[in-house]
């Protein structure tokens, strides 16, 4: 694959970055792609490494050692046909997913790895503008009719294959554009949401029909749904946000993460203020924002409040400091845990670790302060980690906006679930096997963060395009819809 003494005769080279004080001024992605000659010769380091571990890094099992070889070669649509036989939308994960392919690449080994995310992501970038992206239809139509409800990323991925085998597919969404989390989860400077629309018009094309505005399970019942089609499939997310139950809780100025990213990424769509914000308009224009949450969503905040014109971002997490660099040894060709600083954080962000939130201190209703505490884990009896506090280690810090982003606990249970009568894991997530996402009723399926808890947008796509092999399965009695 690629050069064969590619890896040893070039460096690693990556996109580069408008300065943050020059993308602090808008919402605009500001990662600058590299020229196509630069992109080949970063493609020409892909070894001939025997086995691709990079295969098993990606959930959707891209075919990375492949269309490396094909843009070091310069054959950039048959790479652009490799990509798409994997991954439904990879300027999506190109712009988002971390990247455990590079995680896990050979030359990772000395932290060189390839750029894959950067190559596919310039894959598909210049399909685009060359025209090769287009419809895919099916050769005939089954007569057979699909719901998909969510229209996150696992939706989208189950609808576009089930209507490239030949359904009839609905895609509900209950907000009132398509996307679900890469719609008003992700910001735009991350991730644009022309994308999306652009990748709409190519699903209308091969027959999906996009219907918003529909809140299943409140609006619509799911007897509804089942009583008109054939089949449906649950892919509504996990949205169900994890709360911090503490004094001074109901104080204003404390707000879930999703609530702040949303509201913003509708004004970035050019909504009304009072569409944007139903609840109250929610700022971080001169006020000292804390987020509560050390993950992607968290960083998000960061970013957003640096966007607004914050008088100091800082950012809590409960778990200790992670190593600067990993133990190789130990943990490749698996994700490891490490220090990850984001571009959000390069923007402007003080970090604290084994931070405890105690309590909220507010005046006149409003949050001032946070009381907090340090924490260590320590074992206890019958091996379990325990959190305990750092005695004499409390302080206090001056908060005007508090974001809790601590993830998700799983999907809301009224209206959709609770309708569905689907059956539910332990973890309280809808309950349905690898083999055929299958729930508990016979035609209900499901998939995405639904079924799984939260999780990559990359998986999400890999369990959308699983799921529409099973539904298929189901109502035709075989597929040659792909794992």
């Amino acid at each position: 694959m690629g050069k064969i003494t590619g890896f040893l005769e070039i460096e690693r080279q990556d996109r580069t970055s408008e300065k943050p004080a020059a993308r602090l001024g808008n919402y605009k992605e500001f990662v600058q792609p590299m020229p196509y000659a630069d992109v080949g010769k970063q493609a020409a380091r892909c070894m001939d490494c025997g086995i691709p571990f990079c295969h098993n890094g990606c959930p959707v099992n891209n075919q990375i050692p492949d269309w490396n070889h094909l843009v070091y070669r310069d054959q950039w649509h048959a790479a652009s046909e490799n990509l798409h036989t994997t991954n439904n939308f990879p300027e999506f994960t190109g712009r988002i997913c971390p990247a455990p392919c590079e995680a896990s690449c050979t030359l990772n080994i000395i932290d060189t790895s390839v750029t894959i995310k950067t190559i596919e992501c310039q894959i598909v970038d210049r399909a685009w503008e060359e025209g090769w992206v287009q419809p895919v239809l099916a050769p005939k139509k089954t007569g057979k009719t699909v719901a998909v409800v969510g229209s996150g990323p696992a939706g989208m991925a189950a609808a576009q294959q089930l209507a490239r085998a030949g359904h009839s597919v609905t895609l509900f969404e209950k907000a009132d554009r398509i996307g679900g989390l890469l719609r008003y989860g992700i910001p735009d400077f991350k991730m644009e949401k022309h994308l999306i629309d652009r990748r709409m018009r190519q699903m209308e094309a091969e027959g999906v029909v996009f219907r918003t505005n529909v809140d299943v399970g409140v609006t619509v019942s799911m007897d509804m749904l089942l009583a008109d089609y054939d089949a449906v499939v649950l892919s509504g997310g996990a949205e169900a946000p994890r709360d911090l139950p503490i004094p001074g809780r109901a104080l204003d100025g404390i707000h879930y993460a999703m609530d702040f990213l949303t509201q913003q990424n509708k004004r970035v769509a050019g909504d009304p203020e009072s569409n944007a914000a139903p609840n109250g308009t929610l700022s971080a224009k001169g006020k000292h924002v804390v987020v509560i949450g050390g993950g992607d969503t968290g960083s998000d905040c960061v970013g957003t409040s640096n966007r607004h014109g914050a008088a100091s971002v800082t950012q809590f997490e409960i778990m200790p400091q992670p190593p600067v660099r990993e133990n190789k040894m130990l943990v490749w060709p698996d994700w490891p845990l490490k220090l990850r600083t984001s571009s959000s954080h390069q923007e402007g962000c003080e970090r604290d670790w084994a931070v405890q939130t105690r309590r909220a201190i507010g005046e006149g209703g409003k949050i001032t302060a946070l009381e907090c505490v340090r924490v260590e884990w320590q074992l206890g009896d019958g091996g379990k980690m325990n959190l305990v506090d750092v005695p004499g280690r409390e302080f206090t810090l001056k908060a005007d906006l508090v974001l809790l982003a601590m993830g998700f606990v799983g999907p809301k249970k009224t209206g959709l679930v609770e309708q569905s009568g689907v059956e539910l894991d332990a973890r309280g997530n809808v309950k349905a096997p690898l083999t055929n996402y299958q729930t508990s009723k016979s035609k209900v399926f499901a998939c995405g963060d639904m079924r799984r808890g939260q999780s990559l947008v990359v998986w999400a796509i890999r369990e959308g395009r699983q799921c529409a092999r099973g539904v298929d399965e189901f109502l035709m009695g075989s597929s040659e819809l792909p794992r």
